[in-house]
C-alpha cells in the first residue's frame, strides 16, 4: 500500500494557487482537466518532494475544482494538512504579507495554523528545535478557529 494524495475541493483556482503555491510554496506537479466531467485537478507537492512526486514516490495535495457552482462547508471537520517548514516565522510573515490570517500564531516558535481560501486548516511545524520566542508572534493572540 502507498499513500498517494489528499483531495481538497476548491471554489477558486486562482485564489487557491495564490495560497498553496505563492503563499505556502507548494509546486504544481501536474494538472488534469475533464470537459466531460467538468472538473480540473491540480496536484501539488512540497518543494522537497517534487521530484519524488513526479514518479509517484511522495504524497500530493489534489485540489479539485468543479466547473459547475457548488457550496462547500466544514473545512475544520476535514482535520488539517501539516507541513514541516525551515523557518516558521519567515513563512508566517510571508503569508501575512499576502493577506492570510495567522489563526494560531507560532508563539512557541514551533507550531502555527492558517486556513486556505476554502477554510482548510493548515498546520505549520518548525523543522528541528523550536525557534526562540520572537515578536510579533510571541504575544499575538489567536484569531478565529483553526
Amino acid at each position: 500500500m502507498q499513500y498517494l494524495h489528499t483531495m481538497i475541493r476548491i471554489t477558486d483556482i486562482d485564489a487557491s494557487m495564490r495560497f498553496y503555491r505563492d503563499g505556502l510554496g507548494l509546486q504544481e506537479v501536474r494538472r488534469f482537466e475533464s470537459e466531460a466531467g467538468r472538473f480540473t485537478l491540480l496536484f501539488l507537492a512540497a518543494p522537497h518532494d517534487v521530484e519524488a512526486a513526479k514518479i509517484n514516490k511522495a504524497p500530493l495535495v489534489e485540489l479539485t475544482y468543479n466547473w459547475d457552482p457548488e457550496e462547500h462547508s466544514g473545512g475544520r471537520n476535514f482535520g488539517h494538512l501539516a507541513y514541516r517548514v525551515d523557518d516558521i516565522y519567515a513563512l508566517c510573515g510571508h503569508l501575512e504579507s499576502q493577506g492570510v490570517t495567522i489563526n494560531r500564531p507560532p508563539r512557541d516558535g514551533y507550531m502555527a495554523f492558517v486556513k486556505s481560501p476554502d477554510g482548510i486548516s493548515i498546520e505549520l511545524l518548525q523543522s528541528g528545535d523550536p525557534l526562540p520566542p520572537a515578536e510579533p508572534w510571541s504575544t499575538m493572540s489567536n484569531t478565529g478557529t483553526w
